[in-house]
């Protein structure tokens, strides 16, 4: 599954240094994330990086976006093979 940033973000800054991927982006009033980009960090990081660093536990699973753990490494390996 992607992740995804709820209303209760107090935009910190400090998860969007944190994703490997860059998913995480300043969006209209709160951080946004890429659901395209979002691998959970799976194929750098044993756990989210951007959960791991939020103070307010805001960025939950995105039930929009269901994805196993083979499904995000493919997206991973697409990712890393587009540089």
């Amino acid at each position: 599954m992607a992740l995804m940033i709820t209303d209760e973000c107090i935009n910190c800054d400090v998860c969007e240094p944190e994703c490997p991927n860059n998913a995480i982006s300043a969006g209209d009033e709160i951080y946004v994330i890429d659901p395209n980009r979002c691998t959970e960090c799976v194929g750098h990081y044993d756990e989210p990086q951007c959960v791991a660093v939020c103070p307010v536990d805001c960025i939950p699973h995105d039930p929009t976006h269901v994805e196993n753990k083979e499904q995000l490494q493919l997206k991973y390996e697409k990712l890393m093979a587009q540089g």
